[in-house]
């Protein structure tokens, strides 16, 4: 079994991954969405290589990628910050390009809302947001063979 945190739109905000660092120590990945990437190069610099950094909109310094594919055991999961793909007003764009990518989960950004939704066989997870400003929550996934558990977690 494989576990990874899922944060997103952390706008500076470390205090609030500060307090998650238990968390992270206990788990095998960290993804960081984006907005503020650098937020996400922060969290690399104390957790090392375990951590997957998304570039966001806000993004003035690229220390991620635009898109990724991450394999957390038997499940291909494709993440992005979700601007590029209009995440905001539908997740069409963004399920159609995990299938082209064979990825069965999408995860996403950019809202600061937490969801969850299938879009045409894609699972669409989205963290919501660790700013100062929104209720802070993350994801938390499980992944055992090709099965994928997750949960949204509220942080306060």
């Amino acid at each position: 079994m494989k576990t990874a945190i899922v944060v997103s739109d952390t706008h500076g905000n470390r205090s609030a991954l500060d307090a998650l660092a238990q968390i992270f120590t206990e788990s095998d990945y960290i993804i960081h969405l984006g907005d503020t990437s650098s937020d996400g190069n922060y969290l690399k610099k104390i957790y090392g290589n375990k951590c997957y950094l998304l570039n966001g909109n806000c993004d003035i310094v690229d220390f991620g990628e635009n898109e990724l594919v991450i394999e957390l055991e038997g499940v291909k999961i494709f993440a992005t910050h979700g601007h590029l793909y209009s995440a905001k007003r539908t997740l069409e764009r963004l399920a159609e390009r995990a299938k082209e990518l064979g990825c069965t989960v999408a995860l996403f950004g950019h809202t600061h809302t937490p969801a969850e939704t299938e879009v045409n066989g894609v699972l669409c997870l989205n963290p919501g947001a660790m700013t100062r400003y929104y209720g802070k929550t993350y994801l938390y996934l499980a992944a055992n063979g090709d099965k994928l558990t997750y949960k949204l977690v509220n942080a306060g």
